[in-house]
């Protein structure tokens, strides 16, 4: 069966592109990965085979515009990049089903929970997970609150918009400064990415932890990946309790007071790559998967210590 891939708000997301061609043809496929954004010049696009501009996520017109270039191109594998149309694609699932396209999304409930940082807390507290003490503004007392205090948004993501309150006077600024804010306990520690990858049915296949050596911008552009068994438990515990689907990313501060988890991106992170390359092929595998290939558990099955350095690169197009 030819598998064709398409990539939705692939923007500059042109390693992801590259890691599903390259899945393509380990497999001898002669499938082909196809690319959306609003943006022209999204980088992502022009490494594609094809692509298509597309309409914003929250255009009453996106869901019927990636229907119909799925239609057109026989896509039958969608990976959605971007956390604000997850919850869309989640909640027409069924449309692309009943088309016979898959999408490597987990259901509804989950991107609900993984997308509100404050209802993340409170299913981490329900379901007895370790994870830094989050509080909404309404919940604080500014005099008496223990300093230094994180202060982000409930709908962000990585550590863009993150801000660091050392005493009452900015937390009262950040506070009003951050939209939707919560308030968080500050941890001293190192902070880690976990790539976790489930089949279909929800079973864990991969799971590789890396650290974050250096990050720009919310994303890790040099990485280490870590073979910890306590953080690899740790992370297969957290997937089960949420019934995730597919390559997600889950971010972790390991602390005096052990591990921490601090949110999970239901999705391909930025620094995914790193975990490919070590030997964790989710895009490989999701191809072998559509196949109809079973695929084992390969839990611990990564190169220890491989480290990633990413830089930017040029692409240059010749348009009037």
């Amino acid at each position: 069966m030819k598998i064709n891939v398409l990539i939705t708000s692939v923007s500059r997301k042109v390693w992801l592109v590259k890691s599903f061609k390259d899945a393509l043809k380990k497999v001898g496929n002669n499938g082909k990965v196809i690319s959306v954004d609003i943006d022209p010049l999204s980088a992502g696009l022009y490494v594609s085979d094809k692509y298509y501009l597309a309409p914003n996520s929250t255009d009453k017109d996106f869901i019927p515009k990636i229907l119909k270039i799925c239609k057109k191109e026989n896509i039958k594998l969608v990976i959605p990049s971007r956390d604000e149309e997850l919850m869309l694609f989640a909640n027409n699932k069924y449309k692309f089903e009943e088309k016979e396209i898959c999408i490597m999304i987990s259901n509804s409930e989950v991107i609900e929970v993984c997308n509100d940082k404050y209802k993340f807390y409170q299913f981490l507290k329900r379901n007895k997970v370790s994870t830094p003490k989050t509080l909404l503004t309404h919940q604080i007392d500014f005099y008496s609150i223990k300093y230094p205090l994180l202060v982000k948004s409930k709908y962000g993501s990585g550590s863009k918009g993150v801000f660091v309150a050392n005493n009452k006077k900015e937390l009262e600024f950040f506070n009003n400064y951050v939209p939707d804010p919560i308030i968080q306990e500050f941890l001293n520690g190192k902070e880690y990415t976990i790539d976790l990858f489930s089949d279909f049915t929800g079973e864990i296949l991969t799971v590789v932890p890396r650290e974050r050596i250096e990050i720009v911008s919310g994303e890790s552009y040099k990485g280490k990946t870590i073979k910890d068994n306590e953080m690899i438990e740790s992370a297969k515990n957290l997937a089960e309790k949420l019934g995730t689907i597919g390559h997600i990313t889950i971010q972790i501060v390991r602390s005096s007071d052990g591990i921490k988890f601090i949110e999970v991106n239901p999705r391909f992170g930025g620094g995914a790559n790193l975990s490919i390359k070590a030997g964790a092929n989710t895009p490989l595998y999701l191809i072998k998967m559509l196949k109809g290939e079973k695929l084992e558990p390969r839990i611990g099955k990564f190169k220890d210590g491989y480290i990633m350095l990413r830089y930017t690169d040029d692409i240059f197009l010749d348009k009037k």
